[in-house]
């Protein structure tokens, strides 16, 4: 299923797509000289890619998502621990270069680092394998690299406990409930991205681990967002395909029963999760 996933989104990716559109267009309407339709297929992937690459679709599909869970104003006075998902660090460039190299969700890592502080006595949790799709069982995943250079962060690396199995926010939910074991009554704080806040809370309530949320890492935090536009079509891009993944990956998860609504919210809007 992981690689079936892996190859799925690579067709379908919105950029991936609208350039296959421009491309097999423009090689079809070359190919048949006299008919128009091949380069107006052409003509929609251009628009599309510059729709996506300049105007504000991404910050459009983020805002929804990004919402459903507001930052948590004011903290917990204690907690019995926080959980922290994989996907802030780049891992190839963190292991070629034997350091901490974070990506555009690298807010999960200084979060780690600024609840560690606040909670001295928390259980902290970094949960992430390796996503890619040729590492073997002996490469090292994001959740020990963090624990190999958590003195970077002014962690003790023995407070980090490592959860390396999962490949995914499901996996990271069934693996994180089987290694921790949280008690009745225990708060736990479950730190990802404000985009991928619903379907993670939806994955770990339907796993039978109820957590608080902790978003981090915003890309559209105000309402006025709506309407800005993007100087570089490829940041625009990026944020589009980040996007419709996320949405992709809520419809897919809803689908497979692995959350119990298809825009998980917070308790009160929400089911309770299952035993």
């Amino acid at each position: 299923m992981f690689l079936i996933s892996k190859a799925l989104w690579f067709l379908f990716t919105p950029s991936n797509l609208l350039t296959l559109l421009v491309l097999g267009g423009v090689v079809a309407g070359l190919s048949r000289r006299g008919s128009r339709k091949p380069f107006a297929i052409a003509a929609i992937g251009a628009v599309g890619l510059a729709l996506c690459g300049f105007g504000p679709v991404g910050f459009w599909l983020a805002r929804p998502l990004e919402t459903r869970f507001p930052p948590v104003r004011p903290l917990p006075a204690e907690v019995a621990g926080f959980i922290v998902l994989g996907g802030g660090v780049r891992l190839e460039d963190s292991t070629r270069s034997d350091s901490l190299t974070v990506n555009d969700a690298g807010n999960r890592i200084l979060a780690l680092g600024d609840l560690a502080r606040r909670y001295p006595a928390a259980k902290i949790v970094m949960s992430g394998g390796s996503g890619n799709l040729f590492d073997d069982a002996d490469t090292e995943g994001e959740a020990e690299l963090v624990q190999r250079h958590a003195e970077m962060l002014g962690i003790d690396p023995a407070r980090i406990i490592v959860e390396n199995r999962s490949r995914s926010t499901y996996e990271n939910a069934l693996d994180t409930r089987k290694l921790v074991r949280p008690g009745d009554g225990e708060v736990w704080l479950l730190v990802t991205s404000a985009w991928h806040m619903p379907r993670a809370v939806g994955a770990f309530r339907q796993a039978g681990f109820p957590v608080t949320a902790y978003p981090v890492d915003f890309r559209a935090p105000g309402k006025s967002y709506a309407w800005r536009t993007f100087a570089e079509m490829a940041r625009g891009l990026r944020l589009t395909d980040s996007m419709a993944k996320e949405w992709v990956g809520l419809v897919a998860y809803r689908l497979m029963g692995h959350t119990d609504a298809l825009l998980p919210g917070p308790w009160d809007r929400g089911r309770p999760a299952r035993p």
